[in-house]
């Protein structure tokens, strides 16, 4: 990890439940010494990514996050138009619906969006980066990357975030092979226990994998009658993203067979 990337590293320590971070917490949160994390908290803050304040003498994210983010945004519209594409896509299906960006290895969530029609909801952390192989929106953005990029991958250490987590290699290849045949993807408790997902990629320019459109649910409210109207909603709201994006979804899909869904939620 080199200095650059180490420093921007601590902007990631951030998240809604934790908005400040002292440099005591940072230092603990890092793993690393005290006077290397103070050195690149104070790079940061004289370029604007973090801000001190005058009290607590807290960290928390700067102007220029939000100068960045604005100018990205105004260049490529992205959030904008997936915005609506989610906010729909929830509303049909009753459930939590996000879309995510590739980063790197890992999922950066975009937008989400929740009708909030039932007594039992899936929690969302908007900070929190999503794994490839424990997401179906992780394992849907993988399945359509390049083959290079896909054992890059597999042959890295796999995190196992829960009992269900797939960390076999092979078994993943499997997982991968299904969801690029079918266009959609689906895991149960791999990430968070009792949350099952079914994703779908997105493309940009070029029929580049830019990301994922997910929904998550319950997992006391996935059946194997309602799981493949699930994964056939994510489909087609995937495929009108990708085209918004100005991209091209792939058109050699096999259809979603009936007893799909069974055999998806075998698949962990």
């Amino acid at each position: 990890m080199g200095t650059i990337t180490k420093a921007l590293d601590l902007l990631n320590l951030f998240s809604a439940t934790q908005p400040e971070i002292g440099l005591g917490e940072f230092v603990r949160l890092s793993g690393r010494d005290k006077a290397t994390v103070h050195r690149h908290l104070t790079e940061l803050t004289e370029n604007g990514y973090l801000e001190q304040d005058f009290e607590s003498r807290a960290y928390r994210l700067g102007p220029a996050v939000l100068r960045l983010a604005a100018l990205r945004e105004t260049l490529f519209p992205t959030r904008k138009i997936l915005s609506r594409i989610v906010v729909e896509l929830s509303q049909k299906v009753g459930e939590l619906a996000h879309a995510s960006l590739l980063q790197s290895n890992a999922m950066s969530p975009l937008v989400h969006a929740d009708p909030c029609v039932h007594g039992v909801q899936v929690h969302f952390d908007i900070a929190e980066m999503l794994p490839l192989h424990a997401t179906s929106s992780g394992l849907a953005a993988l399945a359509f990357s390049s083959k290079e990029f896909q054992e890059q991958f597999l042959s890295g250490e796999l995190t196992r975030f829960t009992d269900s987590t797939i960390t076999d290699p092979d078994v993943l290849r499997r997982a991968l092979h299904d969801a690029r045949s079918y266009g959609v993807a689906t895991l149960t408790a791999a990430f968070d226990d009792g949350v099952s997902s079914v994703g779908a990629p997105l493309f940009g320019p070029g029929g580049r994998i830019v990301g994922s459109l997910s929904v998550a649910i319950p997992s006391i409210r996935v059946t194997p009658e309602n799981l493949r109207p699930f994964a056939v909603a994510v489909l087609a709201y995937a495929e009108q993203a990708s085209i918004a994006l100005g991209g091209r979804f792939p058109k050699d899909l096999t259809p979603i067979p009936n007893d799909w869904p069974i055999a998806a939620l075998q698949v962990d």
